[in-house]
């Protein structure tokens, strides 16, 4: 077994994996299983909608006994089940050996597939870490947040960033680590003088080789020992080299370990002694009510509140002890060793607490505690970390009262403003960007329940010809390329039929046209939206809707938003829908074009700034790839080439003083004709 849980097989060898798959229909009892088909082993179970998408993962000891109680009653179940299962089509299971095995499965469905009954614990807010990324020669310390990356220590996370700038200021008196980015970086190796934090010496300043990479990683580890609560011989050792700078008279140097020392007791006084035991622990505190839960966690490390990290999220179950089972793998599922403590308080014991024991002892490689703080210090800390859970659950009602209604009111007011069937719950938005025909892209924008769903962006380089006879650039052929190319996909699935997975056989079943049988993920583009949205007025609604017509798409609903006076248009209608200037159904429909644009413009001037780079080293006679990519590496940029020297130029391996002199020149004269071609546009003269 993989020592952590992220990387667990999706289907572990040994197991057997059963599907039982019927048409979607509103009554479970029509897909429902027969129960002497379902084994009492442990294992993982998937439920699926009409269109093969998984919408639930959950494990049992029993499968017979699991699987039963879905359809037994449905009335008797949880809301949120009810409508899972009612919403489910099929259901399968995998078989495993052990409930460890299980427990690790479900974690790598859930983080694969991300159904969407499954409870996400998501950040009540975006909290800031220090990080250190150790995965870089010279490590740099730096604030951080959203995903974290490999190759990096995180500590935290802090209530706000001015405070880890604060205390990493503090801390670069005595670990004075790399805090610059790559580009200043690279510019003081170029120029051969520090930064300002080299000059006061809060920085080793191994861009100009003050210290080699090695001792300025032993700096960087020294720091994060600091940080991850090793404080104690850090002080000791500074208290003996002050004592031995004034044993031998050296004042100035005592003085300094003086300072030195008061800037790390000044850090230290930031993170408040909670157990005096030097205990490493996280404490969860859980608050909720029958449709959301709010978590908050403390992490505590040698008996100081190193950090505080909060979650709210739907209710999936009433049972406690599922909801602290499933939010530990959550939380430690990708967590290297060192982010399990040796302690988990928790306020409830998981479901399974052997097994969720014994795979986070696992992961950690020692022994772990998870389990409910009952007297002491730890039981008072758990309390107050419960009052900071109901606290942030009150604070989240408050806020996500406004935030639902306005986007149900939103989703409501386009059905009947459109005239839908229903309301259009996934949104898709297509822009167009380019420079006087150059560079021509598109982009594809989703919105799902009034909210962006940037996993299922796209960007599109229009390929066609894209260009009327005058040169000028064919915004209707680009638009009408780019949809034809996005619903082809969604076509050819469905019209394709069934396709017969790897496990079909076994399964007695097949895999439905939207999923790939390899990895049993969505295929791109499978599923269509309800509206389709295209960025501008009648011409591009026409284009959009014959694109649609030709692939064969009656059932979408499409509109276009002008930019002038914000007008909704309609296909094949004379006149646009004019929406209330404080109608919700604008405010969505104008968030949804203005993303769309910006994601398209992006895309684009990444394409321009590579065109520009290229076309401009590609004119020079005897500059070749290898070349051109040294120039690249040591300068950065066109830009700063043309400032350099031909000596400068000529330094690179490669170029010598005759071709560094025709850089110089080729450059040169290129700005000379892009000034005059610009000043030309505005209706100058230039000789």
């Amino acid at each position: 077994m993989p020592p952590q849980v992220s990387e667990a097989p999706r289907e572990p060898a040994g197991s057997s994996v059963v599907r039982r798959t019927l048409n979607r229909v509103a009554d479970p009892s029509t897909y429902r299983p027969r129960p002497g088909e379902i084994p009492t082993d442990p294992g993982v179970y998937r439920f699926r909608d009409g269109h093969g998408r998984v919408i639930y993962v959950g494990k049992a000891k029993s499968l017979r006994q699991r699987l039963s109680s879905y359809f037994q009653d449905v009335s008797g179940l949880h809301p949120r089940t009810q409508t899972m299962v009612r919403t489910g089509a099929s259901v399968e299971w995998t078989v495993v050996a052990t409930e460890v095995e299980a427990l690790q499965l479900e974690y790598s469905w859930i983080k694969e597939f991300e159904p969407r009954f499954n409870v996400k614990y998501r950040d009540d807010k975006s909290y800031p870490y220090l990080a250190v990324t150790l995965g870089e020669e010279f490590p740099r310390a730096q604030v951080m947040r959203g995903a974290k990356r490999p190759g990096t220590r995180y500590f935290g996370p802090y209530a706000h960033a001015w405070a880890i700038r604060e205390t990493l200021d503090q801390l670069l008196r005595v670990f004075p680590v790399r805090t610059c980015s790559k580009g200043v970086f690279h510019r003081a190796e170029l120029s051969g003088r520090p930064c300002l934090l080299g000059y006061i010496d809060k920085c080793a300043a191994p861009c100009v080789g003050r210290v080699d990479a090695a001792e300025h990683r032993r700096i960087a580890e020294e720091l994060c020992d600091f940080l991850g609560g090793t404080t104690g011989r850090f002080v000791k050792r500074l208290e003996q080299q002050m004592r031995e700078a004034a044993a031998e008279l050296d004042f100035e140097t005592a003085a300094r370990l003086r300072d030195d020392l008061g800037a790390l007791e000044k850090a230290l006084e930031r993170s408040a002694v909670v157990l005096a035991d030097a205990t490493d622990a996280d404490v969860f505190g859980m608050a909720g009510d029958e449709l959301e839960v709010a978590v908050q966690v403390f992490h505590v490390r040698g008996g100081r509140v190193r950090g505080q990290r909060g979650w709210v999220s739907e209710r999936e179950s009433a049972d406690d002890a599922e909801l602290v089972q499933q939010l530990l793998m959550q939380v430690y599922g990708a967590e290297s060793a060192e982010g399990v403590p040796r302690e988990v308080l928790v306020p409830t014991p998981p479901a399974d607490a052997d097994a969720v024991t014994a795979l986070l002892s696992e992961v950690r490689g020692s022994r772990v505690s998870v389990r409910v703080p009952q007297r002491g210090d730890k039981r008072a800390l758990a309390e107050t970390v419960t009052r900071n859970a109901q606290q942030s659950l009150a604070r989240h009602k408050v806020a996500r009262a406004g935030d639902l209604t306005a986007r149900g009111q939103a989703l409501a007011d386009l059905q009947e403003a459109l005239g839908l069937a229903e309301a259009p719950l996934r949104i898709e938005c297509f822009d167009v960007s380019h420079v006087q025909g150059t560079n021509v892209v598109a982009s594809m924008v989703v919105f799902e329940d009034g909210l962006p769903r940037k996993s299922e962006y796209r960007r599109f380089v229009v390929r066609g010809d894209a260009t009327d006879g005058g040169g000028a650039v064919d915004d209707l052929a680009a638009m009408h390329e780019v949809l034809t190319r996005r619903f082809r996909r969604h076509v050819a699935g469905p019209d394709a039929g069934p396709v017969a997975g790897p496990d079909a056989a076994a399964a007695g079943g097949e895999v439905p046209a939207g999923i790939d049988p390899d990895s049993g993920k969505p295929r791109r583009f499978a599923y269509a939206p309800q509206l389709v949205v295209v960025d501008g007025g009648l011409p591009q609604v026409t284009a959009a809707a014959a694109a649609l017509e030709a692939v064969g798409v009656p059932d979408v609903a499409l509109v276009g938003l002008a930019k002038r006076l914000e007008e909704v248009w309609l296909p094949g209608e004379q006149f646009p829908v004019i929406l209330p200037r404080s109608s919700e159904a604008l405010f969505l429909l104008q968030r949804v074009r203005d993303e769309a644009h910006r994601f398209a413009i992006t895309f684009h001037r990444q394409r321009r700034s590579k065109a520009m780079t290229a076309s401009a080293l590609d004119a020079i006679p005897g500059l070749g790839p290898a070349r051109k990519a040294a120039l690249l590496k040591a300068f950065g940029s066109v830009k700063a080439m043309r400032a350099a020297s031909a000596q400068e130029l000529g330094s690179v391996p490669g170029i010598g003083p005759a071709l560094a002199q025709t850089i110089l020149d080729r450059l040169a004269a290129g700005v000379a004709q892009g000034t005059a071609a610009v000043n030309v546009m505005t209706g100058e003269i230039v000789d």
